[in-house]
């Protein structure tokens, strides 16, 4: 558990994370969301408390506990997933921020669960996610969310929870007087990554490891992005690629924990932008289903890299936030497979329609998968002008910070 100093500071970073994520100053009327598992009630007691205190309207919306979760896949009918709540349309049309605080005290109440039922009730729920991200486009929503340690996340990580904890004080810095300060220092070092990056004019990527060989194609009018304040902590620089040219093997060394299902050693062939092969060490079943939910499903909708330099995080954290962006000796490399970000798009994000999305390579789901892998790897770019650079290797970007 956290100490109460600790969880005001908590507080402190994902208000800076929230403020960070929208660019447009919060005025005081401006409603937030605060969505919250149960364990994590003392962090939403203390952040209703700050956004009362700068004159937002906060509202608090609890998740289900796993047990009245696991009943509602059981014994929902098509009709009843598919069930569009009153009044969750109007809300999610003014919403201006929302902070999620995810604090699992299951992960596989759901393993025995259809995961076509899963889908059908994630997809007709994305016209919800659908309205956030036009707002966000508009500069009129803003979003972030963290972990907060349960007995259940220390429990598939194979730690205690005091080492759990630990992690997370470690990792968004919460052991420093002023976390906001550090915070505020790797967002502009970040800023300085990306707009290298963002000058190279790359091709192509390539990446290579012991057991990943993958070409990527950035595609045109792209942008690196991150270090946003989206994610409390994110250390990455993603992109969303053109899913169309992806080619090769990837493989995730780390595991994942999907719809209440555990999957080790994916292992992915893309031929022509889609996975043709799809195998894995444990739960091969479960991913063959979730590359099939809808045709982007099987695609990829981000590539990013995170610098060791950053990230303090050298443990399996059993959740994909803190996972996606582990440090250790050599980093890590993640892909999504399907949802891309609009915001990665290099104009307008109001310019970019379904139809640009299309012609443009954007990837289109249901789905949003992080696969992550932390092995030794040098990332190759292939410059429009023919020119070769290693842009990262032994997890580090090739870049003085």
């Amino acid at each position: 558990m956290l100490e109460n100093k600790t969880i005001s500071k908590y507080a402190d970073v994902l208000l800076w994370g929230l403020q960070k994520a929208r660019n447009k100053i919060y005025q005081p009327g401006d409603i937030v969301l605060i969505r919250a598992d149960l364990p994590a009630l003392d962090l939403a007691n203390v952040l209703l408390q700050k956004l009362l205190t700068r004159g937002l309207n906060p509202v608090l919306r609890l998740n289900w506990p796993p047990s009245t979760e696991k009943t509602f896949f059981t014994y929902a009918q098509a009709e009843q997933l598919q069930f569009k709540v009153p009044g969750e349309k109007e809300l999610y049309s003014r919403l201006n921020g929302l902070i999620s605080l995810l604090a699992p005290s299951s992960l596989t109440h759901l393993q025995d669960v259809e995961p076509q039922k899963i889908g059908l009730f994630t997809l007709a729920r994305k016209y919800l996610r659908d309205i956030l991200e036009q707002r966000e486009n508009k500069q009129e929503f803003g979003w972030t969310l963290c972990l907060y340690p349960t007995q259940e996340l220390a429990k598939k990580a194979n730690l205690s929870l005091e080492q759990y904890s630990q992690q997370i004080i470690q990792a968004v810095y919460l052991d420093r007087a002023q976390p906001v300060t550090k915070w505020e220092e790797i967002y502009l070092k970040s800023q300085k990554v990306k707009k290298w990056l963002n000058s190279l004019n790359i091709a192509q990527l390539h990446v290579q490891s012991p057991n990943v060989d993958l070409w990527i194609s950035p595609g045109s009018k792209r942008k690196w992005i991150g270090v946003s304040g989206h994610n409390i902590p994110s250390f990455e620089i993603f992109l969303s690629p053109d899913y169309r040219h992806t080619q090769g093997t990837y493989f995730a060394n780390q595991p994942s924990y999907k719809s209440g299902n555990l999957v080790k050693g994916v292992r992915l062939t893309f031929n022509q932008g889609k996975v043709v092969e799809a195998k894995a060490e444990l739960g091969q079943d479960f991913v063959r289903k979730q590359i099939s939910l809808d045709q982007g499903a099987s695609c990829i909708g981000e590539f990013s890299l995170t610098d060791k330099r950053f990230s303090q995080i050298n443990k399996f954290m059993a959740n994909t936030l803190f996972d996606e962006n582990y440090g250790g000796e050599f980093g890590n490399c993640h892909i999504a497979l399907g949802a891309s970000y609009a915001d990665t798009y290099a104009g307008d994000p109001q310019e970019l329609t379904p139809a640009k999305k299309k012609e443009l390579g954007f990837n289109d789901s249901g789905l949003h998968w992080d696969l992550v892998n932390t092995e030794d790897k040098t990332v190759t770019a292939h410059l429009h002008s023919g020119q070769k650079l290693v842009i990262y290797a032994h997890g580090e970007f090739a870049l003085d910070l």
